[in-house]
């Protein structure tokens, strides 16, 4: 197993609050896949870190792939759920999976932490 990539985001929840209370279903229909909506939502009480939680990991895939977030690259394109003991994986599509692809990243590990006022993701991208 080959390190491709390593990428790293940290943001503050209040950001994403601001974002949410300005444009509300807009901002989650844009940033997240229908499965990431009902992980978020599943939770009683404040949505915002697990929200912001998500943005973060998806800003470490973008580093890891090289990127950042341009060309035809959407946030839908990556999605970040959690299997059943609650450990995060990625599944990668269309743009984003190309890019994987031409640099030989077969996987993309993910850890993602949160507080009431921060959100932070690590992301390393592997190869064969």
């Amino acid at each position: 197993m080959n390190i491709i990539g390593l990428g790293m985001d940290l943001i503050e929840c209040a950001r994403i609050r601001d974002l949410w209370q300005r444009h509300g279903d807009r901002v989650t229909d844009r940033l997240l896949t229908d499965a990431e909506l009902v992980y978020v939502r599943r939770y009683v009480g404040d949505i915002v870190p697990r929200l912001a939680g998500r943005f973060a990991a998806k800003e470490a895939i973008l580093k890891v792939l090289g990127t950042g977030w341009r060309g035809r690259i959407a946030w839908r394109d990556m999605e970040v759920l959690n299997d059943s003991a609650g450990r995060p994986y990625v599944t990668l599509r269309d743009e984003c999976q190309r890019i994987a692809e031409s640099l030989g990243i077969t996987q993309i590990l993910i850890s993602i932490t949160h507080t009431e006022n921060y959100a932070a993701a690590t992301a390393i991208g592997v190869g064969g």
